[in-house]
């Protein structure tokens, strides 16, 4: 009865992975706002999440250290995006990570006006809320839910064989 508990709750935590991706996609190219090089990052636990949970299903083994890879995924977005509410509430100042896109390499008048024309975010902007938190506050919470749930499954693992 526990492996298929430990099943259900991973198909839980695949469906909610997509339903992530599938949610910050819809809110940077159907509602408009552009994410910021943080969230960019923030998306990709949710991808490995996908990616290693298929394998799960698809090798049928592997079941306990997938799990703790993935809980490490959710602790590392659980990081960065705390990190990343904290530029947004001005507890921490922006990092060279926020700058990536914006270095001014511009060799010629043309890339310089190519690079005014491109639109940058800073991680400290927050271009969308929900319920009045930004998705940064979300995404560290939701993460810390889903690697306890992802430890809670590897731990478990022997006593549900």
């Amino acid at each position: 009865m526990s492996f298929i508990k430990n099943k259900f709750t991973l198909n839980t935590v695949l469906i909610f992975s997509v339903f992530a991706l599938i949610t910050a996609y819809f809110i940077q190219y159907i509602l408009g706002h552009e994410p910021c090089n943080l969230c960019l990052i923030e998306r990709i636990p949710y991808l490995a999440a996908i990616i290693l949970i298929s394998l799960i299903f698809i090798l049928n083994k592997f079941e306990k250290i997938i799990s703790l890879i993935v809980g490490l995924f959710f602790i590392f977005s659980a990081v960065i995006s705390f990190y990343h509410f904290g530029i947004e509430q001005g507890f921490f100042n922006e990092s060279l990570v926020c700058d990536l896109g914006n270095s001014n390499k511009a060799t010629s008048a043309q890339d310089l006006l190519k690079q005014l024309e491109k639109k940058t975010v800073s991680c400290k902007d927050v271009t969308f809320k929900l319920f009045g938190l930004s998705l940064a506050t979300f995404n560290t919470i939701i993460s810390l839910i889903l690697s306890a749930i992802m430890f809670k499954i590897a731990i478990n693992y022997d006593k549900n064989k």
